[in-house]
């Protein structure tokens, strides 16, 4: 067997370990500092209008079942109070559609002022997730021992907590998007062969922080880390720096600790449109493979920036 099909096995592997506990992490993002009401509620409304963001991630290009993800997000402050709310949708699918898992999100935060020019965020999201796993699909790896019913819009409730607080350069935030450990079970099968246990949703704890420097009149630098610790999975530590030049210009790169290494580019189309593009190369031996060209990603967001408001300067974060 060479190794193409060991690691396409491998894949289908991960996904169906019997009778283990598997910790199931929530959805990566390279470009996590233009999406981050998706790791942390508490930032809906923060930009102080409405913001609509689409993000496309296809990791392991060249890898047949590898993951992909699509999110939409929507968020704006509540004119006159200090009320923001949003609206999340992320779509994961595995394994050519194997599984496949949605999840719908409902946001509110509250807003303090804490001085003059700092303010701290309390995020609470509510909603859910819908599985759908077909087994026929897993058979495509040599899995044909396998025996399971498939699972169907399978709902399962969650919540999550944030805390963000940001000033004119800084900022940091505290969140757990998904409290409510969910565990997925297979209770159609009772023979030794079956799949009984599938997964279990695990809590992941976010820690986002950034700063952002004036090194002369036409160009900003803002090192920023995100740090992500789940149960059962090995920490990860996302360290990035980026640069913008003349208020329309973003590049950057970041490196994934043990894991990935990436370059990012953005341009600020208009006052209300911006584009986001990335790419990740594996640093572990799942990269060096001749059949893996690395993971892409592409953001698109639109803000209501009224032709009668003054935008003094695009938000870096």
């Amino acid at each position: 067997m060479n190794i193409r099909n060991k690691v396409i096995i491998l894949l289908g592997g991960l996904l169906l370990i019997c009778g283990t506990a598997v910790a199931q992490q929530d959805a990566q993002y390279t470009q996590y500092m233009f999406n981050t009401m998706s790791v942390n509620p508490a930032y809906a409304g923060s930009r102080g209008q409405l913001s609509i963001g689409a993000l496309y991630r296809s990791q392991w290009v060249g890898l047949e079942g590898a993951p992909k993800t699509q999110t939409l997000n929507i968020q704006s402050p509540i004119r006159n109070s200090k009320l923001g709310y949003g609206v999340s949708i992320v779509n994961d699918e595995i394994g050519n559609g194997a599984v496949q898992e949605t999840y719908f999100d409902a946001v509110i935060s509250y807003t303090i002022d804490v001085s003059a020019e700092g303010k701290l965020s309390f995020g609470l999201k509510a909603g859910g997730n819908l599985l759908n796993l077909d087994f026929t699909k897993l058979r495509n790896f040599d899995m044909e021992t396998v025996t399971a019913d498939n699972i169907e819009n399978r709902f399962s409730p969650n919540m999550g907590v944030g805390l963000y607080y940001h000033a004119e350069r800084f900022y940091a935030g505290l969140s757990a998007p998904n409290l409510l450990q969910t565990e997925h079970f297979d209770n159609s099968q009772r023979n030794a062969n079956s799949v009984q246990f599938l997964s279990k949703e695990r809590i992941n704890f976010y820690l986002i922080t950034g700063y952002v420097f004036d090194l002369n009149g036409n160009m900003k630098f803002k090192p920023a880390l995100l740090t992500k610790v789940v149960g059962g999975a090995p920490l990860q530590v996302d360290f990035s720096a980026n640069f913008m030049f003349n208020e329309k210009f973003t590049f950057g790169a970041a490196y994934r600790w043990d894991a990935a290494l990436s370059a990012m580019a953005g341009f600020q189309i208009s006052n209300q449109f911006m584009i986001g593009l990335a790419y990740d190369r594996e640093t572990t031996d799942l990269g060096g493979t001749q059949f893996n060209d690395g993971s892409f990603e592409v953001l698109l967001r639109y803000e209501l920036v009224k032709s009668f408001q003054r935008l003094v300067s695009p938000r870096f974060f």
